[in-house]
């Protein structure tokens, strides 16, 4: 059987001007994650990024403390994350921006809990359909492209090769619920609790595929801090 592994980008720069980048932890969420596949002798023989930067850096980071670095490392943007700043803006309109966005945090006082709260609603509303005008991708576009770029990396891997994607949360939210039949109510639950730099493991004979385990991180665990621990 094939193996895939979809993990969830190191942490990234929330509430910055540019948060499509890896905070200090997310690059050690990055390393870490590296030294665990290392020490469980977990050998991938081809490595896949989305198209953004959080990815890529997740990926170099995990390379990089990795004993064999030099496996193949290609790109698909089928497994870049959703437009969050245009699902937010569909949803509340006063928040449209990274600015506004850091007005609104700066006003909370908890910032991240806050955030999640308003997020959460405008994903579900996005995810529910009926509204999908309003969007720039609806969510059964971003679902079906998610689950094309990964059905392209299950037919062309090897019988019994092993595939590490580093991705974002929404993507891997939409494959598992390609995966598990899951309603659009769960899945967007989902996403609200997968782990940076979390291990999500599938299984394939390169025509059907099944879902091993789900959100892992006892590689962060195992540091015995829980403050190695976000999801944002």
């Amino acid at each position: 059987m094939g193996q895939v592994y979809l993990v969830r980008h190191g942490q990234a720069s929330f509430g910055s001007r540019d948060y499509d980048r890896l905070s200090p932890l997310g690059e050690e969420q990055g390393r870490m994650l590296g030294r665990w596949f290392s020490e469980a002798d977990i050998v991938c023989d081809r490595v896949v990024t989305g198209g953004l930067r959080r990815h890529l850096q997740t990926a170099e980071a995990f390379l990089a403390v990795q004993p064999h670095p030099t496996v193949p490392v290609s790109q698909d943007s089928g497994f870049d994350e959703f437009d969050f700043l245009d699902v937010l803006r569909c949803y509340r309109p006063d928040l449209a921006s990274h600015d506004s966005i850091r007005g609104f945090l700066a006003a909370s006082d908890d910032p991240r809990r806050a955030f999640q709260t308003v997020f959460s609603a405008a994903v579900l509303r996005w995810a529910e359909g009926g509204h999908d005008s309003n969007y720039r991708e609806s969510w059964g576009v971003f679902r079906d492209r998610c689950i094309a770029a990964f059905r392209r990396q299950v037919e062309t891997a090897a019988p019994s090769g092993s595939t590490i994607i580093f991705t974002s949360g929404g993507p891997i939210a939409a494959i598992c619920q390609h995966l598990l039949g899951l309603s659009n109510a769960v899945t967007v639950s989902l996403n609200n609790i997968l782990v940076n730099s979390g291990v999500t493991r599938v299984v394939h004979d390169r025509q059907r595929a099944s879902l091993l385990y789900l959100n892992n991180f006892a590689h962060l665990e195992a540091a015995g801090d829980k403050s190695k621990i976000t999801n944002r």
